[in-house]
């Protein structure tokens, strides 16, 4: 949908001059020219036969090169444009925005949902769809415009004095203001310009105003659907309530905005007011976004700190050459310990949904602490289990993302990597032949149901397969994994494989795996330790309520992704793997890290101790006592099986109940047993001890130039004699 709808937006028509739209007059600018988001605007005087030499800034566009060119421009006065006709023929002179805007206050919170519903009003709207409380920066709306998901606030088209207000609760120091257009596939809504009003009591009001004129500031807002644009006010406002009023709008459109607003908090000394909702953590903690270098830096630090428990490596590069680095934390970092199972955390697939990546960072530091202080439920942990932290997997993304910065990046830049590729769907498509086997009826006893091969076609030099993605394969064979979180952003909701609808060309249909009662217990731990996910006031994020569901969801039932690294994870290896939506707001600012780290600690941890649910065990030679690798465990009743480690060790992913296990090599007698999973912490023993056939133990002496002693020759003669 994304893809339908940025390129919609590059084919939107240009804007025009009408009623309703803003002028080359009104915006200073000459006609065709493009509005630039920090640009500095001017409006014409009124006074007759006045010339005015004004500096005017234009974007020029040139081979893929934005020049911005700075020149003087002598004009005659124009009669003014306005979209509403009560407003003054005498339009105030805007201030010069700076050249680079650095917004110094934290969001208030209109797009990470700490400002609720009830904070927001409007003169009017067009429906219960495009209410204020769908104002808010980033927001989605649903495949169907007026339903009521709809993407932005709109006022009807009749109201001549539309208005958007927000209240703080508390009096703050009011500093700037992001917009966007509507979020739509089929409408073109958006505001052009606005101007900023405040009170303390929401009935006595005062404006923004031009320091050189003293007249109303009237703000540059936006040219097209998606693009954030900031404005920091002229002088930051200590007030409790803010309203935007649309001044123009894009022809043949309607005033519809999207907000986010920028707003310090103020001393309160006689405490007259609520105590507004604090973000905090305990932990001391790194609270701040981390570049490519401030991540490495981070990542030594943590490694320099806990030497005994921490392994930083590489698994690869981006397109860009930036390693995707890896720490590893483990009583026993750098060697895989029999018995001891794997299992990972991946972030920043996108590159724009930032929060995952930031929360690895603080778990590292989070568990080294722990560690030193001799905290009992990290000690074991790291002593039981070896953990895997893949911060950043597209970070030439990321730099994008971060160059932008928190508000100002949108909701879809930095997404895909340096070449255009969206690594969620980038991973081979093993679902189809599978599927097709099993329509056939060939599996498991002609194609396996685990382990399946890659396609030749994702294989060849021409093949589209991200660099980003090879690495990413590549240690999933190399690392027997057995549990895995896909951290995304934009959503709060965890889903499960799988993700791709079995039915083609479905939007989304229920397609749950063999081991899905695995996955919906994997998905609920997340969910139900997630403190936002269980926070019964809060409002969904979009356009669905996941709540409803106790915020989880099949992946394909919610929209189908071919070739995804969930699928792929479950179906090429041992790996069970969920994705993790884990805030509304992809890139929240550093001010609400904290409250995110306090949101997802504890699921963090309770997550990876899942890796204890179910059975383990080694699957060994009878005679030699050694380890039997890529042995087949297989659980009666369940049509997925895993393999065995190259030291003979599993770990098999189960609900509680009773299991008729297998395990079968290729030259070895197959072994069953009964294994009972308990509510009881395990994961429970499952060992089995296997022996090897007539056939493959005289392979076996053969080939080493032995005599094959009588007890051999006796069973492979009744053998052939079974045959016969």
């Amino acid at each position: 949908m994304w893809g339908l709808l940025l390129a919609v937006t590059a084919f939107a028509p240009s804007v025009g001059l009408s009623l309703g739209a803003p002028s080359a007059s009104v915006l200073g600018l000459a006609p065709g020219s493009t509005l630039a988001p920090h640009s500095s605007l001017t409006q014409p005087s009124t006074k007759a036969n006045e010339t005015s030499e004004q500096h005017v800034r234009l974007r020029v566009i040139k081979k893929k090169k934005i020049i911005v060119k700075k020149r003087k421009k002598l004009r005659q006065p124009g009669p003014s444009a306005t979209a509403r006709p009560l407003v003054t023929t005498n339009p105030a002179k805007t201030l010069p925005v700076p050249e680079k805007q650095e917004p110094g206050c934290p969001p208030l919170g209109l797009e990470s949902l700490r400002v609720s519903d009830s904070q927001l009003e409007a003169s009017s709207s067009q429906s219960f769809g495009l209410g204020p409380h769908r104002g808010r920066l980033n927001i989605q709306s649903g495949l169907e415009d007026g339903d009521l998901y709809d993407g932005a606030w709109c006022a009807e088209q009749q109201d001549t004095e539309p208005w958007f207000q927000v209240d703080a609760k508390n009096p703050v120091r009011f500093s700037g203001i992001v917009t966007q257009g509507r979020n739509s596939v089929w409408r073109y809504d958006w505001v052009t310009s606005y101007k900023v009003q405040f009170s303390n009591d929401s009935q006595t009001w005062w404006k923004s105003k031009n320091h050189s004129s003293g007249m109303d500031m009237v703000f540059p807002a936006n040219s097209d659907l998606e693009t954030p644009v900031l404005n920091l006010l002229p002088e930051p406002q200590v007030a409790r309530f803010i309203r935007l009023l649309p001044q123009t709008w894009f022809q043949e459109g309607a005033p519809c905005l999207r907000a986010e607003i920028l707003a310090c908090p103020v001393s309160d000394p006689n405490d007259l007011s609520p105590e507004a909702h604090t973000l905090g953590s305990s932990d001391s903690l790194d609270f701040r976004h981390h570049n490519y270098k401030a991540m490495r830096k981070l990542m030594k630090q943590v490694n320099e700190q806990c030497p005994n428990i921490t392994r930083i490596y590489s698994i690869g590069k981006s397109h860009q050459g930036l390693k995707l680095y890896v720490m590893e934390m483990s009583d026993q970092p750098g060697e895989h310990e029999l018995g001891e199972p794997e299992v990972r955390y991946v972030a920043g697939m996108h590159g724009n949904e930032a929060l995952g990546r930031e929360l690895l960072l603080l778990l590292m530091q989070f568990l080294c602490h722990e560690f030193l202080r001799g905290n009992p439920r990290v000690t074991r942990l790291l002593t039981e289990t070896r953990i895997h932290l893949l911060p950043s997997m597209n970070p030439d993304g990321y730099e994008t993302a971060y160059h932008r910065g928190s508000e100002l990046v949108g909701w879809a830049e930095g997404r895909w990597t340096h070449q255009g590729i969206d690594l969620n769907h980038n991973f081979a498509d093993l679902n189809t032949p599978l599927w097709y086997a099993e329509d056939d009826g060939l599996v498991p006893h002609t194609v396996p149901n685990h382990h399946l091969p890659l396609p030749t076609y994702y294989t060849l030099p021409n093949a589209t397969v991200a660099p980003e993605t090879w690495a990413v394969i590549k240690w999933m064979k190399r690392i027997p994994f057995v549990l895995s979180a896909n951290l995304h952003g934009g959503e709060l909701v965890v889903s499960y494989p799988f993700d791709m609808t079995r039915t083609p060309w479905a939007a989304r249909e229920l397609t749950p795996t063999p081991d899905d009662a695995v996955f919906r217990w994997l998905s609920t731990v997340y969910a139900g330790t997630n403190r936002a996910m269980q926070d019964t006031d809060r409002r969904p994020c979009h356009s669905q309520d996941f709540s409803l569901h106790g915020n989880v969801i099949n992946g394909a039932d919610w929209h189908t992704v071919p070739g995804s690294m969930n699928d792929f994870s479950y179906l090429h290896t041992n790996c069970f793997e969920v994705t993790v939506e884990l805030s509304c707001d992809k890139f929240p600012h550093e001010k609400e890290l904290p409250q995110e780290w306090e949101n997802n600690k504890d699921a963090l941890l309770t997550y990876l101790e899942q890796v204890r649910m179910g059975i383990a065990g080694v699957v060994r030679d009878k005679d030699t006592e050694l380890g039997i690798a890529d042995a087949v465990i297989a659980v009666e009743g369940i049509n997925h099986d895993v393999t065995t480690a190259w030291g003979g060790d599993y770990w098999r992913l189960l609900t509680p109940g009773d299991y008729v296990v297998t395990a079968s090599a290729e030259g070895y007698h197959t072994v069953r047993r009964h294994c009972r999973v308990t509510f009881e912490e395990g994961p429970v023993p499952c060992n089995f001890l296997l022996t090897k056939t007539p056939k493959q133990r005289l392979r076996e002496l053969l080939a080493a130039g032995a005599k094959v002693p009588p007890d051999l020759r006796r069973k492979l003669e009744r053998l052939r004699g079974q045959k016969k």
